[in-house]
């Protein structure tokens, strides 16, 4: 009788624990389904980059001086490429940046989608440095809408600050027949843009965050980070995503 009872306890321990480990299985199994990572470290660019996204970007200016557009559209790391590339143009009333002609012709020649940004003085006329903008972009088939960096309100009113990016958006919008790209923080777009913009894509910067930006409205545009690292370029460099798929890229590019 003993070695019966022995036999059964030991039949079910055995039981007991093949359940556990089923468990136990089951639960990692779970847990690496739903929490996949939401940033994979890349050592190649320097920093992490969000894995939920498929069309990465970088966006530049005078201060990462030369840049050799074909090795960055030649860097391909675990199917991540530079997809798109904006560019500074404008900034206020009459400023050009000093490399933005050379990296406009070279990313085109080099068949990155391109985009033109001006940044906004927010104590100038809207309509002024809307003509800055206009007089030196010239956008073609297949380029970016043309978009408004604004992020800084240097001491004037919401209320002129509102007129005066509603004033360059209206007339950039009116010449190049397409809706402009309004670039900045969340902070910012909450307490200065919000409720006045919102039917305007947005391209919202946001460091130090997982996933998304955490903003309350739609976004197109992701910046996650500003200290990137590119072949072909030889200083820091902001790096974005674009939030859907080839399609949905493909239909925000101009078509004439």
């Amino acid at each position: 009788m003993a070695k019966k009872k022995k036999k059964r306890f030991t039949g079910s321990f055995t039981f007991i624990l093949l359940v556990l480990a089923s468990m136990a299985g089951l639960t990692w199994y779970i847990n690496g389904f739903f929490n996949q990572p939401s940033f994979v470290r890349y050592p190649a660019f320097g920093i992490d980059i969000p894995v939920n996204y498929s069309i990465h970007g970088i966006d530049v200016s005078r201060h990462q001086a030369i840049i050799d557009w074909e090795d960055v559209k030649n860097m391909e790391i675990n199917n991540v490429k530079i997809g798109f590339g904006f560019m500074k143009a404008t900034e206020g009333i009459e400023s050009v940046d000093g490399r933005f002609r050379k990296n406009w012709f070279e990313a085109k020649k080099h068949g990155i989608p391109r985009g033109a940004y001006h940044f906004f003085n927010a104590g100038k006329s809207g309509k002024a440095q809307a003509a800055n903008f206009i007089e030196t972009v010239n956008l073609e088939k297949g380029d970016l809408p043309p978009v408004l960096d604004v992020e800084q309100i240097r001491g004037t009113s919401v209320a002129n600050l509102q007129q005066r990016v509603g004033d360059w958006i209206k007339v950039v919008e009116k010449h190049y027949k397409v809706k402009p790209i309004i670039y900045t923080n969340v902070d910012f777009y909450e307490n200065y843009l919000s409720g006045s913009f919102d039917d305007y894509p947005l391209w919202v910067a946001h460091y130090k965050v997982k996933d998304k930006p955490r903003i309350k409205r739609d976004w197109i545009f992701w910046q996650h980070n500003e200290t990137g690292r590119v072949n072909g370029i030889n200083a820091y460099v902001d790096f974005n995503v674009f939030n859907g798929d080839s399609s949905d890229f493909n239909k925000l590019l101009l078509k004439d």
